[in-house]
């Protein structure tokens, strides 16, 4: 049995409670100052509020002020904040944590600098480790997963990536389970760009599926040849800001392509693309999602404002970037919806 303590009481991080408690772990859940009530409603009723099922029974829940009593002793921490909380966690969390206690994080993302570089969030958690003189050995999950299907027991295979596969061994023995299949890699650069990526791309291919809402009416027969011939591009734009990137192992461009299929079917991603699709512009359609957390919109801007650095430089070629570009033109610009269709075609000597 090993104590794992969960930092963030969002869908994805209370939905890998599941699994840690069903292994006999002992698990503690703790909120963010905005989780409050989750936490409560939690400790009342054994259920997380956007759950339809209840917790596995044991389980400790914590107000953030409780934090020092639930580190106690904990083998391993999950973060399970969303990308808006990244600057939370390196400023608040990361100075009241205990030395060589690994950390394994949910959050999906990508930052830029003003030189053009696309960081990962591990990249600036170890900053400021860095800063602090602290050994805090710092891993991510990636992979097609949605919380309410992990919660459901539907069969998943994510994968775990840090520098020490030593400790990732450990975390995954851990957290395996009969539903939840685990792969370990070293490529933190590839893994972390991969499930970032994604989000951007997924906006992209929902798109075309509110144009053919627009076009056909809303109770239209589905139409995928559309949604293929996105995603078949999605596919190549991830492959090669992979290789900007300098991932190392390929296998993340396939993890990559599976989290891009399962948020494309389900998701606040694909409701936001839809509704650019149908004809909203970027601000009617945030208004139609007023609460909703979209870090679609947050990371394909960032990547967009990074590649145009890279092209400047003449380390990249915006031709490449058709979809990618014009996801970014809609939410950054307020362009109307135009699928560059013909800029996707190729010719293979």
């Amino acid at each position: 049995m090993q104590t794992i303590t969960i930092i963030g009481a969002g869908m994805m991080g209370s939905a890998l409670a599941f699994p840690a408690r069903e292994n006999g772990n002992d698990v503690r859940l703790v909120g963010t100052p905005l989780d409050r009530e989750i936490i409560e409603t939690c400790r009342e009723t054994g259920r997380h509020p956007k759950f339809n099922k209840d917790f596995p029974a044991g389980i400790g829940y914590y107000q953030i002020e409780e934090l020092e009593t639930a580190l106690r002793c904990a083998d391993f921490i999950i973060c399970g904040v969303s990308s808006f909380g990244v600057d939370w966690f390196r400023d608040e969390i990361l100075p009241v944590l205990p030395e060589k206690v690994p950390v394994i994080s949910v959050t999906k993302g990508l930052m830029d600098t003003p030189d053009g570089r696309l960081l990962t969030y591990p990249d600036l958690w170890q900053a400021k480790l860095d800063e602090l003189g602290k050994h805090i050995p710092l891993c991510a999950i990636g992979g097609p997963c949605t919380s309410y299907e992990l919660v459901a027991h539907d069969q998943t295979e994510v994968s775990f990536c840090g520098k020490d596969m030593d400790v990732l061994r450990r975390i995954k023995a851990a957290m395996a389970t009969d539903y939840y299949h685990i792969s370990l890699t070293t490529d933190v650069v590839g893994v972390e760009s991969a499930v970032a990526l994604k989000n951007g791309f997924a906006l992209g291919i929902a798109l075309t599926i509110g144009l053919n809402q627009k076009a056909f009416g809303m109770d239209s027969e589905l139409h995928y040849n559309s949604q293929a011939a996105a995603f078949a591009e999605a596919v190549r734009e991830m492959r090669k800001l992979l290789i900007l990137q300098g991932a190392e192992d390929f296998n993340n461009l396939v993890l990559g392509a599976g989290d891009l299929y399962v948020t494309v079917y389900g998701g606040r991603t694909r409701l936001v693309g839809i509704l650019l699709g149908r004809g909203l512009t970027i601000d009617e359609a945030k208004q139609e999602l007023a609460g909703v957390t979209l870090e679609s919109l947050v990371v394909a801007g960032r990547v967009a404002r990074a590649l145009r650095i890279k092209a400047q430089r003449g380390e990249a070629d915006l031709k490449d970037y058709p979809l990618l570009l014009h996801i970014d033109e809609i939410i950054t610009d307020g362009k109307p919806v135009n699928i560059p269709w013909e800029a996707f075609t190729f010719e293979q000597a």
